[in-house]
This record gives C-alpha cells, sequence and structure tokens, in this order.
C-alpha cells in the first residue's frame, strides 16, 4: 500500500495528528494472514478503478477515504466487519479533527460496501461498482477471487459453503444491474453476469 498517496488523502481531509500511525494501522489489517482476497491488494486495485473513474464521484476524497477503510475489519465469521470498519473509519477521522460532516459521510460510504440494497446516492453507488468490479473481470480473474474468498471461509463445510455461496451470487443476478453507474455497466455488466453464471452452474454441479 502507499503510504504517500494516503499521506496526500490525510492532508487534504485536513486531517491533524499522525496520518501515518493510521496508515500503520490500516496496513497491517490488510496483512492479516486469515486473508486471502480482502488484502492490500484488493485497495490497491480499488485505487486504480477510483483513478480511472473519478469524474464519478461528488466528493472523490471522501470515496478514496472509504475505499482506504471498507475492509480494515475483516473476520469471515461475523456479520458485522462493515460496520465495525465503518466505526473505525469514524473515529479515526474525527480523532484527526475532520470534519463531523466528512467523517459521517465516510462511515456511511463504507457502510454501502455490506451490498445489501442498491446504492443510489452518487458516491455510494460509485463506490459499489468499485467494489464489485472483480466479479467482470476476466474469468482467470474471478476464478482467482473466488478461490481466494474460499480459502477465507475454509472454515466452513463444502456444502455449506456451496450453498450460502450461490445465494449470494443470485441476489447480484436478480438485479436489474449490477453496476449502478453506465462506465462500470458498459466495463463489467456482461461479463459479471457471465462469470456468476458459470460460477452458479459449478455450484450446482457440486452439490
Amino acid at each position: 500500500m502507499d503510504s504517500a498517496r494516503w499521506t496526500a488523502l490525510w492532508h487534504r481531509l485536513s486531517a491533524q495528528g499522525d496520518g501515518l500511525a493510521v496508515f500503520t494501522r490500516l496496513a497491517a489489517a490488510y496483512a492479516e494472514p486469515t486473508r486471502a482476497y480482502h488484502t492490500s491488494e484488493h485497495i490497491e486495485d480499488c485505487l486504480t478503478l477510483l483513478d480511472a473513474s473519478r469524474t464519478l464521484a461528488r466528493h472523490v476524497d471522501e470515496v478514496e477515504a472509504a475505499i482506504w477503510f471498507h475492509d480494515a475489519v475483516y473476520v469471515a465469521t461475523r456479520t458485522d466487519n462493515e460496520e465495525r470498519s465503518a466505526q473505525l473509519a469514524r473515529v479515526s477521522l474525527r480523532d484527526a479533527q475532520v470534519a463531523s460532516e466528512i467523517a459521517e459521510r465516510v462511515s456511511g460510504l463504507v457502510l454501502e460496501t455490506r451490498h445489501e440494497t442498491t446504492p443510489h446516492e452518487a458516491d455510494a453507488a460509485l463506490l459499489c461498482d468499485i467494489d464489485l468490479s472483480i466479479l467482470g473481470r476476466s474469468p482467470e480473474m474471478f476464478d482467482r477471487f473466488e478461490r481466494q474468498i474460499r480459502e477465507e471461509y475454509a472454515m466452513v463445510p463444502e456444502p455449506i459453503y456451496r450453498t450460502r455461496r450461490s445465494d449470494v451470487l443470485r441476489k447480484f443476478l436478480s438485479r436489474p444491474a449490477i453496476y449502478q453507474t453506465a462506465w462500470f455497466r458498459r466495463h463489467y455488466e456482461d461479463r459479471a453476469r457471465a462469470n456468476l453464471e458459470r460460477l452458479l452452474t459449478k455450484l450446482g454441479a457440486e452439490t
């Protein structure tokens, strides 16, 4: 992860105090040995996509901050990772005297990465599209992603994993559109649907 990029963002947010201490905490979180997909590589990929689509953002620095924080807390067996990551973002930014409305917006964006509802606000839609872009990558990249997710859920027995994973994938396929921005639909929608349908077929064939 790029500490210089983080420091530049820290200054643009008018954050006070030791930004590198926050960076170190985030870097350590993304390097936890239990992670296979939710690592610094995922954060760097999201930041690269933000650079390519930044004109879609209303508050681009807040979207970037949400990217840095959105998987800071990740334990595969828990269901409150996004809530805990959002809280970390809120506390870290407010402790650094970032304006409360900015800290709250960043925290709210992190919560959107639960992907439980379809976001309509521009920054939330962009962040979620960035986070879900892996679904629409090449079959090779998508398959690597799926292997990494399975590794993170290694404690779940195979039949249960297949059932639960299939439920998650079907929810995305049932949406009128997986991606909410025209830019991401143009680049990723068709391939994401093909990847998901292919994986669902595979998971069903293994039952």
